[in-house]
């Protein structure tokens, strides 16, 4: 943990158009900045930034707050972890304390998320590369509509197979626990017992990484039209 006298020093010193600039791009209006959203699909500037409350806030869909929120939102980050990236951005020394048992959990938990997304997006890129419906579909798809091959290895791009519950079973052959692949959002289902079901089953796969480039969550686009399903499905 972090005493509160160094959580003061740091509320103090992050500066929130700093903070947000590093991942918006900002144009001044008045006495305010504007930039896109970052947490949702946002053609017109909704995202304003204000110097003088230290705060950010869109007024498309809501999301916003102070410094340490937005790098909390942005960033899929823990609390404590946007403390201490915010101490690292402004130099300030943190002498931690212990965790508790309880934290200590939860961060645990967290890893174990990072890593079953990370297992799924090297999942999902040898599915697009290696199997013949990720070559014939989702390879297909990517190259039709110009992404050259270098981009699409650069970006990490994948391909879910139409099957429901391929990714599932790999990843629980894998040992991957079925609450893992829940809070992730990568398998849904029902009750204990009952076979997972693939989130992004016969979809490309875009994923979504902080800027220290862990894997937090996956965007996929259907390519089939399916009655009553979405055209673009994303981590929960």
């Amino acid at each position: 943990m972090i005493d509160q006298v160094t959580i003061g020093r740091i509320q103090d010193a992050a500066q929130i158009v700093e903070v947000v600039s590093d991942f918006v791009t900002l144009r001044k209006r008045g006495a305010n900045y504007i930039g896109l959203c970052p947490f949702h699909e946002d053609r017109n500037p909704s995202f304003s930034v204000s110097p003088a409350k230290n705060i950010c806030k869109c007024f498309a869909c809501g999301e916003g707050g102070t410094p340490i929120h937005f790098v909390m939102k942005h960033e899929q980050m823990t609390y404590y972890e946007a403390l201490k990236y915010l101490a690292k951005k402004y130099h300030i020394e943190v002498v931690e304390k212990e965790f508790t048992d309880e934290e200590r959990r939860a961060q645990s938990d967290r890893e174990s998320m990072f890593i079953l997304n990370e297992y799924a997006r090297d999942y999902f890129v040898k599915t697009l590369h290696e199997h013949p419906e990720g070559k014939a579909v989702g390879l297909s798809y990517f190259r039709e509509r110009g992404f050259r091959d270098d981009i699409i290895k650069k970006f990490q791009l994948g391909y879910s197979l139409e099957q429901r519950d391929a990714f599932s079973v790999e990843a629980q052959k894998a040992g991957y626990q079925r609450d893992y692949l829940l809070k992730t959002g990568l398998s849904t289902g029902g009750e204990e017992g009952r076979p997972l079901i693939d989130r992004f089953r016969g979809r490309v796969l875009f994923p979504v990484h902080t800027l220290s480039g862990k894997v937090v969550a996956f965007g996929g686009r259907i390519l089939k039209k399916v009655e009553n399903t979405g055209k673009y499905v994303n981590s929960p």
